[in-house]
């Protein structure tokens, strides 16, 4: 089936992306939507601009559209964005958020296109080792939750962090994955990507419990 994958950056759309290719999807082009805001309901938004990056990183072009990220107007944006597509189907990284999923599903019925959502309703844990076996390069790029403090602003997911997340959960039930915003996350490698990420300018901001790495210029390299 020819797909759009809905991309942000983050691991969950990227994982989707890869579990939709291995599917034996085709996927003719990644769409990001663009919020005006950052508390957005749908959409990522912590680094968004480094889409374009990803696209040169897995040689899919990359459509975007700005939304203004207002509670159940941006979905008209959404659907404006896909309508425009000539695609049978969308791809999601949606894991247990009934709210995206469902809305997400409501434009693909509207569009009569299929919805695509490899990731949904597995076990967080599973996941996150998946990604680490599969040696995804992601790191955190946003904080917003007990437990997680500055220190892990530019943090790897790794066996080690990993660890460390599921303690944090157990103790603030947070989630692993970071589906209830606890975090936010950022790709810079994947077994999908023909180069790799690099960041060469950055800062961070926190306050209030809550903090964002700001990549504020990276580029593509080649895989060693």
């Amino acid at each position: 089936m020819r797909v759009a994958a809905l991309v942000t950056g983050g691991k969950d759309s990227v994982l989707a992306l890869y579990r939709a290719q291995k599917m034996g999807h085709t996927v003719e082009v990644l769409a990001t939507m663009i919020p005006k805001r950052d508390d957005s309901y749908m959409f990522h938004f912590p680094n968004i601009h480094l889409t374009d990056l990803l696209s040169g990183a897995v040689e899919i072009p990359l459509v975007t559209a700005e939304t203004s990220g207002v509670k159940e107007e941006e979905l008209d944006d959404l659907k404006k964005l896909l309508a425009s597509l000539d695609v049978e189907g969308v791809v999601s990284g949606a894991i247990a958020s009934s709210y995206q999923k469902e809305r997400i599903e409501r434009i693909c019925q509207e569009l009569s296109l299929k919805s695509v959502a490899p990731l949904w309703h597995e076990d967080p844990l599973d996941i996150m080792k998946e990604l680490i076996d599969l040696k995804f390069k992601v790191i955190l790029v946003g904080v917003y939750a007990f437990g997680l403090d500055q220190t892990w602003l530019g943090r790897e997911i790794n066996t080690e962090t990993l660890n460390q997340l599921v303690e944090i959960n157990q103790k603030y039930q947070i989630s692993l994955v970071g589906e209830g915003g606890e975090y936010e996350s950022l790709v810079l490698d994947a077994p999908i990507f023909k180069k790799r990420i690099e960041i060469v300018q950055a800062e961070t901001t926190y306050e209030n419990s809550s903090g964002v790495l700001h990549v504020k210029k990276a580029k593509l390299v080649n895989k060693d």
